[in-house]
């Protein structure tokens, strides 16, 4: 796990802009950390980078495999033609790599990056692609072929944005590692961008908030030609169902995730998914694994003693993590790790649950996946109750409200078919919330989400198109973003069985009636036995939702202090200072409206982070 970026460009290199870049990296990486230049002759540059390096790679380590420094990276092959610079993990590698050392092929690490590198060499990106069972972001540079590949994993556990803005093309995990390297009269914020979070509180793959910088999807890579710099982008594998035992299927995909060489532990919460991957290490012989589970100290949120509970049926050891009743201090730091707009509440337990579990563990394995392979979340019953009008929508006019709730809520939902209306489900604002906040906008667009094509929804019952919707959009840029951000944030890696590809793919094979029931995801009792005396499956659904009310009413108080007038600023008067307030007003006698209250609060710190970012060199 790590922090990558790469520029490849026909100027030179500023070695400001390259330290910037490196910069914004660091906390994803404090174990090592590398620059690798080259000319416009594809010559290394390292001993000169400040005279004619026209294409670098950057990489900051987190050492989880092999942490000796012959695994840092950028890492080349043996003449040095061919250049990985690479995020993530890859397991059950070795059969592969055994297949290559019969070849003759010599390995010098025992890491998951020389396994890709030497992968490549043999097979080509197409052949080596398959063989990859995990979490990757990585970029490979092919100085023989003149070319770039930049590949992001399947299910989007790791981030990739990108630029063309620079005349070549710039990479990174963090939208503020590609920043330096776009031209600074090309660094302006996206109106669509900011509507989108306004929408969803993440800005949708394959936009960012910039103008010029992309997010590029999961199970898609780009392909760079240094000599045309033709760009082109392509989507690699689409999931299928696959029909297997979903029970070895399961437990391999847990038993591949441990193998590291830093210290392994586990998220444990009071719900079925992390339960369920704890009791599985149990049975195979995980005995003394700590978990580590957030509390929310007088809230009734707080599941720690179901947790606590759990993990002493399984005899493994627990420790709580009190999540800070005040978080002023840390606002700042805690928007800047989340990289851009994004206003997911659980973010900062996360962050909190993050910081101190990687003072004693550098791996975790958490629980994210279930409820999208397995249709667990609530929203998703109640929108299939709504299925008989599918295409059906009515010609009402735009709404421009700010509450967002009663008849108006109905009215956005009819103006929408019944697929764009699952976007109301979720906690963004209504479109009659943002037209409020806006305006000036004309024509936004009514969701932001990249839906199947229309030939594979044909094929999709209703339950699973709302499934292929979340595995396009939500689980890839909200879930899983979150989960990286918050946890690399700290030097931690999180590690997702549920999400494994080959698992995923069985999932999707099962009947209908094993894979959907009520209550969701009863197929996991089949393999957690050893908890059936605590009736998981019996207790409401809690989320992992922090205390806002109070934070709002106390620590972010004084953000509250011309918040209109400087988000009217911020975006270029898309939003309106004086209907920004007035949405405050309202909070204060509605409080339903704080997560939407946050999500400006969230707003105006990201966005006044990013304007001085971007007003530097």
């Amino acid at each position: 796990m790590c922090g990558i970026a790469g520029v490849i460009g026909q100027q030179s290199l500023a070695p400001e802009m390259l330290e910037a870049m490196l910069a914004a990296l660091r906390r994803r990486g404090p174990d090592a950390e590398h620059v690798v230049g080259w000319n416009a002759q594809g010559q290394r540059n390292d001993a000169a980078p400040d005279v004619g390096t026209t294409t670098a790679l950057i990489h900051t380590r987190l050492a989880i495999m092999d942490p000796r420094p012959e695994a840092d990276q950028p890492f080349r092959n043996d003449d040095g033609s061919v250049w990985l610079c690479y995020n993530g993990e890859v397991y059950d590698w070795q059969q592969h790599a055994d297949e290559l050392r019969s070849q003759g092929v010599q390995f010098k690490t025992h890491a998951d990056t020389e396994f890709i590198l030497r992968g490549y060499e043999a097979w080509g990106l197409e052949g080596l692609l398959p063989k990859l069972r995990g979490m990757f972001a990585f970029a490979i540079l092919d100085w023989n072929k003149r070319e770039v590949f930049v590949v992001r994993d399947r299910m989007g556990l790791k981030p990739l944005v990108y630029t063309t803005a620079n005349g070549g093309l710039a990479f990174g995990s963090l939208v503020r590692s590609v920043l330096p390297a776009v031209p600074k009269d090309k660094r302006g914020f996206s109106s669509e961008s900011i509507d989108a979070y306004l929408a969803h509180r993440y800005i949708p793959a394959p936009r960012t908030i910039f103008q010029n910088i992309n997010r590029l999807e999961n199970a898609h890579y780009l392909h760079y030609r240094l000599d045309t710099q033709q760009l082109t982008k392509h989507c690699y594998w689409v999931a299928e169902p696959k029909s297997a035992d979903w029970k070895a299927e399961l437990d391999t995909a847990i038993r591949i995730r441990t193998v590291a060489d830093r210290p392994l532990g586990v998220f444990l919460s009071g719900g079925i998914d992390s339960s369920t991957i704890a009791c599985r290490l149990k049975e195979q012989g995980f005995n003394q694994i700590q978990t580590f589970s957030a509390s929310f100290p007088g809230s009734g949120l707080d599941e720690s003693s179901i947790a606590k509970q759990i993990a002493d049926t399984l005899g493994l050891p627990n420790q709580e993590i009190p999540v800070p009743l005040t978080i002023a201090n840390d606002f700042e730091q805690i928007i800047a790790d989340l990289d851009e707009p994004f206003a997911d509440p659980s973010s900062f337990p996360t962050w909190y649950l993050s910081q101190a579990t990687t003072q004693h563990v550098k791996v975790v394995l958490g629980g994210d996946g279930g409820d999208e392979l397995l249709a667990g979340y609530k929203r998703i019953s109640k929108h299939l109750r709504t299925t008989w009008r599918r295409l059906l929508k009515l010609p009402l006019p735009r709404l421009s409200d700010m509450v967002g709730k009663g008849w108006r809520k109905l009215v956005e939902e009819l103006r929408l078919n019944w697929l764009e209306a699952y976007s109301l489900r979720f906690s963004g604002m209504t479109p009659g919330q943002r037209a409020f906040l806006q305006p000036g906008l004309k024509n936004p667009a009514v969701t932001y989400w990249r839906y199947p094509s229309i030939d594979r929804l044909n094929k999709l019952t209703p339950i699973k198109q709302l499934l292929a919707v979340d595995a396009d959009n939500y689980l890839p840029e909200y879930i899983l973003r979150k989960a990286d951000l918050c946890t690399m944030a700290h030097g931690l890696e999180l590690r997702a069985p549920l999400l494994d590809h080959r698992w995923a793919e069985c999932v999707m094979a099962l009947p209908d009636e094993v894979r959907f029931t009520n209550p969701a995801k009863k197929l996991f009792a089949q393999v957690t036995e050893r908890l059936a005396p605590l009736r998981l499956f019996d207790i409401k659904k809690r989320g992992f939702n922090p205390p806002l009310q109070p934070w709002l009413a106390q620590d972010l108080k004084a953000r509250f202090d011309g918040l209109g007038a400087r988000l009217e600023h911020f975006t270029n008067g898309q939003l309106n200072a004086r209907r920004v307030e007035a949405l405050v007003a309202e909070y204060r006698q509605r409080p339903a409206l704080a997560e939407q209250i946050l999500q400006l609060l969230i707003l105006d710190c990201t966005l006044g982070q990013l304007e001085q970012l971007r007003c530097q060199a």
